[in-house]
């Protein structure tokens, strides 16, 4: 079988079999088709490191028409990232191919990883007018995010009767479908307390919007805050209260895990509380909580000569 035949063969089985995200879809799709572009619809025997390494001299050499900028190190490594998971698929497949293990990922500078400190974190969170019905949402909303962890598009997700108020805990299925257990704070089930008390509609999602026309269609289906609406929220506050870093709700879920690591849990509680798969992804937070720990040591210490 050809290429381009398997690749739309392995984006069907990250839609029905993985349960990927549309935008997981639309980016391996981007990735792999400019692989298949490059070294023509070959057979997948024809993959050898031969061709991995003139494709990555081609994206290495590549500019970008319009910014006239090449690919940022990181964006070949996505490209990598995304050969190395079709050649895994083929590999269970019994496709005769080049062995993934065999593409190797460039290496790069590991983005800076950006939280709030405590200040900071709590002019954000007492930034909505509580007093407006908008306000409160946005309260609730935000002590929710820094309270679980949440990734943005598991909080939009969320239902009215997903959330047990009384326990201060729901489920919530992750990427790769996923179930795990998060927790809310006093704080957050308070304001959410409040919140859905000053709901009259009977609209399912938990944060809904306020402009526009009602919907009651689908119990307020598109009435539903999306992903970028609470984006969008997130950065009108971070910019009304004038915080120095550009914060993002995966800020937030960066905070979060640093102020459970920094205050004593271990690594693997903090993996389980943000649905990692891997424990390499949440290690990334320990470099961080081990900086902050040197600075309280070196402070202690400087205070008490």
């Amino acid at each position: 079988m050809a290429l381009s035949a398997l690749v739309t063969d392995f984006l069907e089985y990250l839609e029905v079999e993985r349960h990927a995200s549309q935008k997981t879809i639309e980016n391996y799709d981007h990735y792999l088709k400019r692989f298949v572009e490059f070294a023509g619809d070959i057979d997948p025997r024809a993959i050898n490191l031969a061709l991995i390494r003139k494709f990555r001299l081609h994206l290495n050499r590549w500019i970008d028409p319009k910014t006239k900028k090449p690919l940022k190190r990181v964006t070949q490594n996505y490209f990598m990232i995304a050969l190395r998971a079709f050649l895994k698929y083929l590999a269970r497949q019994d496709v005769d191919t080049l062995s993934p293990e065999k593409v190797e990922l460039g290496e790069t500078d590991a983005a800076p990883i950006k939280v709030l400190d405590e200040e900071a974190l709590k002019r954000l969170l007492e930034a909505p007018d509580v007093l407006d019905k908008s306000g409160l949402r946005d309260k609730a909303l935000l002590e929710t995010l820094f309270s679980t962890g949440l990734r943005v598009s598991e909080l939009a997700s969320l239902n009215k009767d997903t959330v047990n108020l009384d326990r201060k805990e729901f489920s919530v299925v992750g990427k790769g479908s996923k179930e795990r257990i998060v927790f809310l704070s006093d704080d957050a089930a308070k304001w959410l307390d409040q919140y859905l008390k000053s709901r009259k509609d009977p609209y399912k999602p938990l944060f809904i919007r306020y402009q526009g026309a009602d919907d009651p269609a689908d119990n307020g289906e598109n009435m539903r805050l999306t992903s970028r609406s609470i984006q969008r929220i997130v950065e009108k506050y971070v910019k009304g209260v004038g915080l120095p870093v550009k914060a993002t709700p995966h800020t937030l879920r960066h905070s979060f895990a640093t102020d459970l690591l920094i205050n004593g849990a271990d690594i693997r509680s903090v993996q389980e509380m943000l649905g990692h798969s891997n424990i390499a992804t949440t290690q990334i937070y320990t470099h961080i909580t081990n900086k902050h720990l040197k600075d309280v040591h070196k402070s202690f210490h400087s205070g008490n000569k």
